[in-house]
This record gives structure tokens, sequence and C-alpha cells, in this order.
């Protein structure tokens, strides 16, 4: 276990058992650190005294956290104290929307005519929009298109086979 700067011989405790039911859930290395992270880092802010926390303290601690961090990292750090006001001190977890990450709206994996159309449209860049029209009309992965030279298009200059 990380040593935990001035900590609480409670807090420690809690800590370790956080630490036991993150393995115990079977979870992600990557996530068991990210979950533990967010447990320290919250203790240190709040003089290691977590488990009675506030929604309007918690308010405050994620609202200045996403001013200095992503919205992944700071969901991560939700989801950890989630995790460890249900696991480690057995309540139900009552703050079900107290942060919520903005819309991303992702292109899909196909697209249709239209919405090629548009992308065409809106590409105001003639070497790009070419690059986009050549690689959406020849059914091309996006690596694929990055890797096309102008020998695959036009034949004339392509270096021959009995040269």
């Amino acid at each position: 276990m990380m040593p935990l700067n001035n900590a609480s011989p409670a807090f420690e405790q809690r800590y370790a058992s956080h630490l036991k039911h993150l393995k115990l859930q079977g979870l992600q290395t990557k996530t068991v650190d990210a979950y533990a992270r967010a447990i320290r880092t919250m203790g240190e802010h709040f003089d290691w005294q977590i488990d009675t926390l506030s929604e309007d303290q918690l308010t405050d601690y994620f609202h200045q956290r996403i001013a200095s961090h992503s919205w992944s990292a700071v969901k991560l750090d939700l989801y950890g104290y989630k995790f460890y006001v249900v696991h480690v001190l057995r309540q139900p977890w009552a703050m079900p929307r107290l942060i919520r990450p903005p819309k991303v709206s992702r292109l899909p994996d196909i697209v249709t005519v239209e919405q090629a159309q548009a992308l065409f449209a809106a590409t105001r860049i003639l070497s790009y929009r070419v690059f986009f029209f050549t690689v959406y009309s020849l059914g091309l992965r996006l690596s694929e298109g990055l890797a096309l030279s102008v020998a695959d298009i036009d034949a004339e200059r392509a270096p021959r086979a009995d040269s």
C-alpha cells in the first residue's frame, strides 16, 4: 500500500479496505489505480475526513477538479468515491446526478451519403476535400487513405514492373 502523508489511522484502515474491495470486484489494474488515487486525493483535500461529505462539499470539490482536470479524470474520481461509499462505508449512493459531462457527438462508423456530402461541403481546403472524397468514394479506411500515393491513383505515374 502506498504511504499516505499525515493520514489518520482510521482513514488508512478504510483506504486499505477500499483497495481490497477494488481487487475483489475484479476491476482492471488501471481502474483500481484511478479509484485509489481518487480516494487519496479526496482524503488529502478534506483533511482525511471523507466519510460524511455533504453534496455541497462534493459539488465544490468536483467544480475545482474540472478546472484543472479532464472530464474523464473527474468522472473517474466520482466513480472512485462512489465505489468507496458503496463498498467500504456500505451506504447507498444518494447522488446519481452530481456531475454530468457535456454530451459529445461522434461520427458514426459508416456515414450516410448526406453526411458525406455535408462533410465535403464544409471542407474549405481543396486538397482536404479531394482526400475526403477519395477515401469515401473508394471505401477506404482512414489509414489506407493516408497511405495512398500518386502512383495508386495515376497509372501513368506508377513505376513500371519492367524497369
